[in-house]
């Protein structure tokens, strides 16, 4: 009698027990790292994280991870939704500049928002100087130099975007100001009837609405401010 049925019978119990005894896809310490940095980055700026120089780091660690590695599909995944979410943010940015750069090149008849100057304050009194100024507390709420992206979703949501203003000087700037909510004016008083110009990312200054005018531009007599409105305040 042949041994030969015998002999393939006992291989292919080998090979199902050696299947068996097969150990799970390793876990992934690149997808790991990447995943920790994309959640702190997140939670610090929200859907500006998107844009973030970080986030290219991140991806670059995903992918790192083994194609044979337990969290190659989470890490597919969260490539995927970095790609997705940067295509749109990067979108809105576009039309924002989009919208600052037509502003600039309103037609005439139409009016626009400009900035005046404020004159320099005025040197308080020698006698007002010796006698010092009581404390006035801490500040709160946003101010020069706060970061832009703080008043998107910080501050309780407090704080809202208004129309672009023109800068004399300066050009069109994004503007900010405070919603008329009743919380919102109690938890920044400060802040009543002040707008917020931003720049490069940062708060540049903060000015009163009364220094805000509007000015309407025509062909034949230049700027004029509106009539019936004193200076356009």
């Amino acid at each position: 009698m042949s041994l030969r049925p015998f002999a393939a019978l006992l291989s292919a119990l080998v090979l199902v027990l050696s299947a068996c005894r097969r150990e799970p896809p390793p876990a992934s310490a690149e997808y790991e790292q990447a995943s920790r940095q994309f959640t702190e980055l997140y939670a610090q700026k929200l859907d500006e994280a998107y844009l973030d120089p970080q986030m290219g780091t991140i991806e670059a660690t995903l992918q790192r991870v083994p194609q044979d590695s337990v969290d190659a599909p989470a890490s597919r995944e969260l490539l995927q939704r970095i790609h997705q979410n940067r295509a749109r943010m990067q979108e809105a940015a576009n039309s924002r500049q989009k919208a600052v750069a037509s502003a600039r090149e309103l037609p005439p008849g139409v009016p626009s928002t400009a900035l005046t100057p404020l004159p320099p304050p005025a040197p308080p009194a020698a006698e007002e100087v010796d006698a010092g100024t009581p404390d006035a507390g801490p500040v709160s709420g946003p101010q020069t130099g706060t970061p832009a992206s703080e008043l998107v979703a910080g501050f309780r949501g407090c704080f809202k975007r208004g129309q672009p203003i023109n800068l004399e000087g300066r050009g069109i700037r994004e503007a900010w100001e405070m919603s008329d909510s009743t919380s919102c004016r109690l938890e920044y008083p400060g802040h009543v009837g002040v707008v917020l110009l931003t720049e490069e990312g940062k708060v540049l200054t903060l000015l009163p609405k009364s220094s805000v005018r509007t000015v309407t531009q025509t062909l034949d007599a230049g700027t004029q401010p509106p009539t019936g409105t004193g200076a356009g305040r």
